[in-house]
């Protein structure tokens, strides 16, 4: 009798303990317990058609791993262009709330804010492995924060494309004359380059590209290199195949988020977000690495592409414009000098080092 009356005493002290515990949780403690066992459920739109190698690929893989990542409690959902909102209005969409997510390339911004573009690609910038350094240890990611404060976003890098092709033409380039009166699809500063030198750069999204070439809307376009253009069969329009991608050496595509849904989340998962963009950043750009030279001989040796390597000339001249461009949009307004100086200064002190290490390799493996 004894024994089983220690043992119910035992079992309401263990109750009453488990209940005082419970009464004595903090209310932030007690939130953030709830939180923790809810399914959030996100939307993700994006300027690519939906699944598009690479880049509508590289938005379903940072979706699956923000699930895995998470054990499941953020479920994400892919839109790709059209299907929820517009290619080039995702940004927009996500500012407001539509969705709590976009993937894109912030040179696709330049009229919310000229200093965006240098979050994307900068003609004769900084490739792949720089454009990471500078944002995660050059102060780039704090300044791109502060560049989408005013719309309600938190950006971050979610892939790179490495340096990307010239570009398909119909005709050939032989001088910076044969620019002149040039109808280029190609996008940001690179645009502006190309108008500086003649030519008319047009702005439009991936799903639009093949169908204006081929009809002559356009008489060329940059897309992103032989992976992706293969996909989109712009080989088919085009009979020239130019390098290098002097526009975008090393192209950072984005994924944004809406404030109000990123610091809803528990402690937990912002890092899991966070993360899994970093994640998703380096995966993207070892998967075009990978992919690249397979169907770049596949374009040569199976559908004849002409391969070509714009002339010395042109590329000197075009290195002039850009860099007349890119300071010239320095000064239009304070945040984008801002930025634009901390590019600069990154860009000159990697190009010193990379001189002897980076490059000074490449050229020795090719003796």
């Amino acid at each position: 009798m004894k024994r089983r009356e220690l043992i119910k005493a035992l079992g309401l002290g263990t109750l009453a303990a488990g209940t005082l515990a419970a009464c004595s949780q903090k209310p932030e403690e007690a939130k953030q317990e709830t939180k923790k066992a809810e399914t959030i459920e996100w939307k993700m739109v994006t300027t690519w058609p939906k699944n598009f190698p690479g880049l509508g690929t590289g938005a379903n893989n940072l979706a699956k791993l923000i699930e895995e990542m998470s054990g499941g409690r953020i479920k994400v959902k892919v839109y790709g262009a059209k299907e929820l909102v517009g290619a080039l209005e995702i940004f927009d969409a996500v500012s407001r709330g539509t969705a709590e997510m976009g993937h894109g390339a912030a040179y696709y911004w330049k009229g919310k804010s000229r200093a965006a573009q240098f979050f994307a690609a900068v003609p004769f910038g900084l490739t792949a492995q720089e454009m990471n350094s500078w944002l995660y240890h050059g102060g780039g990611m704090q300044l791109w924060e502060e560049v989408y404060a005013p719309f309600g976003l938190i950006p971050a890098a979610a892939g790179n494309t490495g340096v990307q092709m010239g570009g398909w033409f119909n005709k050939e380039i032989n001088s910076v004359d044969d620019l002149q009166g040039l109808k280029m699809r190609i996008p940001g500063l690179g645009g502006e380059v190309l108008k500086r030198a003649g030519g008319t750069p047009v702005l439009l999204p991936g799903g639009e590209i093949f169908p204006s070439l081929q009809s002559g809307a356009i008489d060329a376009t940059e897309w992103v290199g032989p992976y992706n253009d293969l996909a989109f069969g712009l080989h088919k329009a085009a009979k020239y195949y130019y390098y290098p991608g002097w526009h975008e050496p090393g192209t950072t595509l984005e994924s944004f988020i809406n404030k109000e849904a990123f610091e809803a989340l528990p402690a937990d998962l912002q890092v899991i977000v966070r993360n899994a963009c970093r994640v998703a950043n380096q995966d993207m750009l070892a998967d075009f690495t990978a992919r690249n030279n397979a169907a770049l001989q596949q374009l040569v040796n199976e559908h004849n592409v002409e391969l070509r390597k714009f002339p010395d000339e042109v590329l000197k001249r075009l290195k002039e414009l850009s860099d007349e461009v890119v300071a010239e949009e320095a000064e239009q307004d304070e945040l984008t000098r801002k930025v634009y100086d901390s590019f600069r200064q990154f860009r000159d002190q990697a190009e010193a080092y990379h001189a002897i290490s980076e490059k000074a390799y490449l050229e020795a493996r090719s003796l």
